[in-house]
């Protein structure tokens, strides 16, 4: 017995799901820590940069102050700058207090502490100076500027260049850590779609053979099925076949002799008006009745007109019978040049058409039916119709009986194909098409090489 594939297609569905679950969630960790990094690194970094440079600039501001204070005029004084350092002033705490609060993860706590104590140190000496200034020691405030204040200011401009020094290299190890994950995912996409490739491959592969060898299968099965179905037909003509003859020879021998001896016995001097006489006449027409439709049941079990005329010789004497059993006006119509087929060829379309008749006056109630058989060079068509109440849609084929499907075993076996159509109210065709081969264009075809085309219409 085949094993179905389908546990094994169920297997690979959950392999291929669980790879697909599997990527998707390390491509979402992977873009999760690629947007912590942008956001928690590089972003804080380009802010604190421009914060910094900010600082920088104020830095740098402060150091041309602090040169302009050391070269300035003697009758100038350094007082005059008060109110530009002290807006300076707010300028860088607020500056460094922003660099406090958006510093990157990667400054150390000890570098910000520096830069904080550097810029305190810077506005003591500041206030130093300006303080000496302001109570007239205007060379003692020059001095403290030249020396410890530009020194001063030195330091805390390194400090901040230094901040974004490193700021710039932490952002270049992002960049460069970024551009690593981009390769990764890149290169685990392309490995996954590789893997995922081949999976499909391989599932169509095997979806391929699979269904390969399910068709294979069926195809035996079916061969298997028209092997039996033909031996099961030949069988039954076969039983049929023996039937009639046991019917024709033995019993209708045996009742035309009992009608014989009953005639002999009516005449050996029984007088006219014996009540024997009577029930002897009875008797005999009896039998005589019985032997009729005997002789009728065994034509219908294996019409011998058919090996004896032929098809066409057959199908008309048919239709005579049908006329006469069912009371339904019955014609039959040959065009072409007909010629004679017998044997099983000839049994099958006999059997379809008889089918199809039969069905009429069960199911269409029509009160005439046509029979047509058209014969052309390659080809035999006949076309059965009725004038009755059509098929109803829950008796179409595809919802037939076993009459329907007996008929489409025989065109099988006629190498033909049978087709049912129907017009409510209007009736119904049925048709079965097969070749003629050129045998059957002797004048006395061979029994087992009639092959013909059938077109069955039943309206």
């Amino acid at each position: 017995m085949t094993k179905s594939p389908t546990v094994r297609l169920l297997l690979g569905l959950l392999i291929t799901l669980a790879a697909v679950t599997g990527f998707s969630s390390y491509a979402l960790e992977q873009l999760s820590g690629l947007r912590k990094l942008q956001t928690q690194t590089i972003d804080l970094n380009r802010h604190d940069s421009l914060l910094l440079l900010q600082v920088e600039s104020d830095v740098n501001t402060i150091g041309l102050k602090l040169r302009d204070m050391t070269q300035m005029p003697q009758t100038s004084g350094i007082g005059e700058f008060r109110n530009e350092f002290a807006r300076l002033r707010a300028d860088l705490e607020g500056a460094i207090q922003k660099d406090a609060r958006f510093a990157p993860a990667t400054r150390r706590a000890e570098d910000q502490a520096a830069l904080a104590d550097s810029l305190n140190q810077f506005w003591r000496t500041s206030d130093q100076v300006f303080n000496r200034a302001s109570t007239g020691h205007e060379r003692a405030a020059r001095a403290l500027v030249s020396t410890q204040l530009s020194k001063e200011q030195s330091i805390l401009a390194n400090r901040v260049s230094a901040l974004l020094e490193r700021n710039n290299e932490s952002e270049e190890r992002a960049d460069m850590k970024v551009a690593s994950i981009y390769a990764g995912v890149e290169r685990d996409i392309y490995a996954f779609w590789l893997a995922t490739m081949v999976a499909i491959v391989v599932t169509s592969l095997y979806l391929i053979y699979s269904n390969r060898r399910i068709f294979e299968k069926l195809e035996s099965l079916s061969r298997q099925r028209r092997v039996l179905a033909a031996r099961m037909i030949t069988v039954q003509e076969e039983v049929l076949r023996s039937v009639s003859r046991e019917l024709h020879d033995e019993f209708g021998q045996i009742l035309t002799a009992v009608g014989a001896m009953l005639g002999r016995a009516e005449r050996k001097g029984v007088p006219a008006d014996s009540p024997l006489r009577v029930e002897l006449s009875e008797v005999r027409q009896i039998t005589h009745n019985t032997l009729e439709k005997m002789r009728s049941l065994s034509q219908m079990l294996h019409p011998s007109v058919i090996d004896d005329y032929g098809l066409a010789e057959g199908i008309e004497w048919y239709a005579q019978v049908f006329q006469r059993q069912t009371g339904i006006e019955t014609t039959t119509k040959v065009s072409g040049n007909a010629v004679r087929i017998t044997g099983q060829p000839a049994i099958h379309c006999f059997r379809i058409v008889q089918e199809a008749l039969n069905n009429a006056a069960k199911h269409s109630g029509t009160k005439r039916a046509e029979v047509e058989m058209t014969f052309s060079a390659d080809k035999l068509t006949v076309e059965v119709r009725d004038f009755g109440c059509g098929i109803a849609p829950a008796r179409r084929p595809g919802k037939s009986g076993l009459g329907l499907i007996a008929m489409r075993e025989r065109a099988e076996l006629l190498s033909g194909s049978l087709n049912v159509s129907s017009v409510p109210n209007e009736g119904t065709t049925v048709s079965v098409i097969m070749p003629l081969q050129q045998e059957d264009h002797a004048p006395e075809a061979l029994e087992d090489e009639n092959i013909g085309e059938l077109v069955i219409r039943e309206l």
